[in-house]
């Protein structure tokens, strides 16, 4: 027989097959006004329909195959539930943890994202909110991101580190962090500490180093510029910390222990010293930062400063739909507190230990 001309080759009633199943549709089968069968399915809150009369629509809604139109919602409801993420890199460690958080609350509360990499490039930074924007973002989740100023929806930062009017920051408390890692680097013996900056583009950086050097003038713990380590290379393996561990070691500097900027940079290091021959913990204590999940199965296990990082996360996502509904405004910080992970990479300074 002849195809109907009437219809597109590739439409679904040319094929022979149902065409999808429309909201009026379903509602004449339950034999319900189409604005009752879409409170239900589309959960809006506020609305006194019988538990029963739910369950029909949900269970003739999935018998159907019925799926809400997605666009006509958004132009009904003027909202588009999307979530742009603004983020450095889409790495393993850190960054990746901080996302899990966010998916899951996004998730849970039937919003979509999309997410944009800058690299830390500023004119990139300046740029994207405006078009995440244009493309339908009610919101913006920027993770690890210096922000230029101002943007017109509602943003929250995790580790932001500045103040920025409609911005909540979700941090980390430092100062708890650094007083954490030295005394329990001084209560093992050490004093000749060797202590790593993190890379410029980092938003921790700064404020980790700035607690870390009042923490250890609390303990009267010196900090020697020649056992202070620059990361100068915008790293995310363990790359980070090898090469610049090498050089200590070559200009023979000696050190009990070591602060290292992340996770990821300690393991670089607890390599560079076992090439060297220098044992962890038995000639070196390292101290890492983060505890990304990789740290407890590392050898040594690492002991390092815990952020609980998917729940910054999730925590950041919730604030933001609370602020994008109206629910809650902008707070300028949002304090999160660090605990103490003692594994394996720590231990009592060597002349402690003979005694």
């Amino acid at each position: 027989m002849a195809q109907s001309k009437n219809f597109p080759r590739n439409s679904p009633v040319a094929k022979g097959e149902s065409a999808p199943v429309t909201l009026k549709v379903l509602a004449s089968k339950l034999n319900l006004d189409p604005a009752t069968v879409s409170v239900v399915l589309n959960n809006v809150p506020g609305r006194s329909i019988p538990e029963r009369t739910r369950e029909r629509i949900r269970s003739m809604a999935r018998e159907l195959n019925y799926h809400p139109s997605y666009i006509a919602r958004s132009l009904r409801n003027r909202r588009t539930m999307m979530v742009g993420i603004l983020t450095p890199v889409l790495s393993e460690g850190y960054h990746s943890e901080v996302m899990n958080g966010i998916f899951r609350e996004l998730i849970e509360q039937d919003y979509f994202n999309f997410i944009a990499t800058h690299r830390h490039r500023m004119e990139l930074v300046a740029k994207y909110p405006g078009m995440m924007q244009s493309r339908g973002a009610e919101g913006i989740l920027a993770i690890d991101t210096h922000l230029v100023g101002p943007l017109p929806v509602p943003v929250v930062s995790i580790a932001g580190h500045i103040t920025i009017p409609g911005v909540t920051n979700v941090m980390l408390d430092h100062n708890a962090a650094a007083q954490l890692t030295l005394r329990h680097l001084y209560d093992l013996g050490h004093r000749s500490i060797a202590f790593m900056h993190g890379h410029p583009d980092s938003t921790d950086s700064d404020s980790r180093w700035e607690a870390l050097q009042s923490a250890a003038q609390e303990l009267g713990i010196a900090i020697d510029p020649k056992l202070t380590i620059h990361i100068d290379e915008d790293r995310t393996t363990p790359e980070l910390g090898y090469p610049v561990v090498e050089r200590l070691l070559q200009q023979n500097q000696k050190f009990t222990a070591m602060v290292c900027f992340n996770d990821v940079a300690a393991i670089g290091v607890i390599r560079a010293l076992h090439d060297a021959q220098i044992r962890v913990p038995q000639d070196v204590s390292i101290i890492g930062f983060d505890d990304v999940p990789y740290s407890a199965f590392h050898s040594p296990r690492l002991t390092t400063i815990r952020q609980p990082l998917a729940e910054m996360g999730a925590q950041a996502a919730r604030l933001l739909i609370a602020q994008m509904n109206g629910q809650s405004e902008p707070q300028s910080e949002v304090m999160v507190t660090p605990e103490l992970i003692v594994r394996e990479s720590t231990g009592p300074v060597a002349s402690e230990r003979s005694k």
